[in-house]
């Protein structure tokens, strides 16, 4: 099994996200925006329910998501940046059924239930393969890519270490698939 890659080029970042969004997939377009903002795990993101990201009483978003890790069950708070709002609101405003207590990526056939780990890669790898993007991209290709753009862009590793719970840089380093060409 190939191990999941970071999008490295910005290009490629836009390119997804244009895919869904050109083909008014809302809720795929803001799977992608907040996956690659928040550098979640797929299991984590896709058990985000609305009032987690929205409140109702303001009729706005919050600034941070607080919530407990399923797989470590370290707690946690999430910025919500203007990217992750704008998808969020895009999505929110075109649902026929909107609801507080509803899963944010829920399952157009299962009534309120979230999509699945499979069927979240299944919408991931189709568009990857429909625009031609060659490395191995997954859902766990998200939160790479937000550690590997936040890396590029002048981060500080020690913090990277910090947001993936890694005990050394090199491990970091590994997982973002940093190499001498970077």
């Amino acid at each position: 099994m190939s191990t999941s890659q970071p999008l490295k080029k910005k290009e490629d970042i836009q390119k997804l996200k244009n895919y869904f969004y050109n083909k008014m997939e809302y809720r795929n377009y803001a799977l992608i925006t907040v996956g690659l903002n928040t550098a979640l795990r797929i299991s984590d993101l896709l058990h985000l329910k609305w009032k987690d990201v929205y409140n109702e009483e303001k009729q706005d978003f919050y600034s941070h998501i607080y919530l407990t890790e399923q797989k470590t069950q370290k707690n946690t708070i999430i910025l919500l940046n203007d990217a992750v709002k704008k998808a969020l609101l895009l999505y929110k405003e075109t649902m026929k059924d909107y609801q507080s207590e509803n899963y944010i990526f829920n399952s157009r056939k299962s009534g309120n239930k979230p999509i699945s780990r499979v069927q979240a890669f299944r919408i991931i790898k189709d568009a990857v393969d429909v625009l031609g993007l060659e490395e191995h991209i997954s859902c766990h290709s998200l939160r790479k890519t937000f550690g590997y753009q936040a890396w590029r862009e002048g981060t500080e590793p020690a913090l990277l270490m910090t947001i993936f719970n890694h005990s050394s840089y090199a491990i970091t380093k590994r997982y973002l698939c940093i190499d001498q060409d970077d």
